[in-house]
């Protein structure tokens, strides 16, 4: 499965209509929106956020703008527990190979991965340079810490990019992704 397709629940969540249990017995309907509230299942270890994963991929001769990116970014799953992160991230593609300027995303479900979002309005971000072949631990070990809550800093944190930027140095020639 490459990084763009869906898993099996995500189609179902889609072809279902929104329908939602609530633990009270009563239910949420919305006919109006497509994708079912995910929640975390009988037994599963819930998050104490729903993450939703992201994907883009930029031409890197075309300049960017808020309207393109928006419209390059593609939302590709959420998840609800330990249990569904580990069936969906295990599909994914690792950051390190992917080809240049391409980005992962994973966020709070309801925020976006852009500043124009309010909640990232007015935050701001770390930037880490790594050798090529380093980026695929170092996401994960920034993902897992984030998904366990491990940074200690209440709800600051938003979400978390790594960017695959392959840029030749002259001194090394090596390639070095970036994590946002």
């Amino acid at each position: 499965m490459n990084q763009l397709e869906r898993s099996k629940d995500e189609e179902e969540l889609e072809e279902s209509d929104s329908h939602h249990d609530n633990n009270d017995g009563t239910n949420n309907n919305n006919n109006n929106n497509r994708r079912k509230t995910v929640s975390p299942g009988a037994g599963e270890h819930p998050l104490q956020y729903n993450y939703t994963f992201w994907y883009s991929r930029r031409t890197p001769s075309r300049p960017a703008s808020s309207q393109s990116y928006e419209q390059n970014i593609r939302q590709i799953g959420t998840v609800a527990s330990v249990e569904q992160f580990w069936r969906f991230y295990s599909h994914l593609v690792r950051p390190g190979d992917l080809s240049g300027h391409s980005d992962f995303h994973l966020f709070k479900e309801g925020i976006k991965p852009m500043w124009e979002d309010e909640s990232n309005r007015s935050g701001g971000k770390w930037i880490i340079r790594l050798r090529k072949g380093l980026a695929s631990r170092f996401w994960e070990n920034i993902i897992l810490a984030m998904l366990g809550e491990q940074f200690m800093v209440g709800e600051e944190i938003c979400g978390a990019v790594v960017s695959i930027r392959f840029q030749t140095s002259c001194r090394s020639g090596t390639e070095h992704p970036t994590i946002r």
